[in-house]
C-alpha cells in the first residue's frame, strides 16, 4: 500500500500536466512574437488640440476598453506626442475615472 499512493500521485501529476501547458499556452500574449501588441489600436488622426491635450482619432476596435471602431476624441497625457492631422497611428488608451485617455501613441510609416 505503501507503494500505491506514491505510484498514484506520480499518475495524477502525469495525467495533469498537458492540461497545465495547454492552459498556459492560452494564457501567454501571442502578440510579442510579431504583430502588434494587444493593448495598441489602430487609428488615424483628424483634429488635434495640443492647447486643450486633446486628440480626434478614427479608430478601429479598442479591445481593452471593449470599444467599437469609431471617431471620438481622446484626452492625452503629454501633448508632445499629439503628431498631425491624417497620421496613421498605433496608441494605447484607457479609461480614467471616466476620461478616456492616450497614454501611448507611435505614428505609423
Amino acid at each position: 500500500m505503501k507503494t500505491v499512493k506514491p505510484f498514484l500521485v506520480a499518475l495524477a501529476f502525469a495525467a495533469s500536466a498537458p492540461f497545465a501547458i495547454s492552459t498556459h499556452a492560452q494564457a501567454m500574449d501571442h502578440s510579442k512574437m510579431g504583430g502588434m501588441p494587444a493593448s495598441m489600436s489602430e487609428g488615424e488622426v483628424r483634429k488635434i488640440d495640443k492647447e486643450a491635450k486633446k486628440i480626434t482619432l478614427k479608430h478601429g476596435d479598442i479591445k481593452n476598453l471593449d470599444m467599437p471602431a469609431m471617431t471620438m476624441v481622446f484626452n492625452v497625457r503629454d501633448k508632445a506626442m499629439l503628431g498631425q492631422a491624417g497620421d496613421k497611428v498605433k496608441f494605447k488608451a484607457v479609461n480614467e475615472a471616466g476620461k478616456f485617455t492616450v497614454t501611448d501613441l507611435e505614428v505609423v510609416r
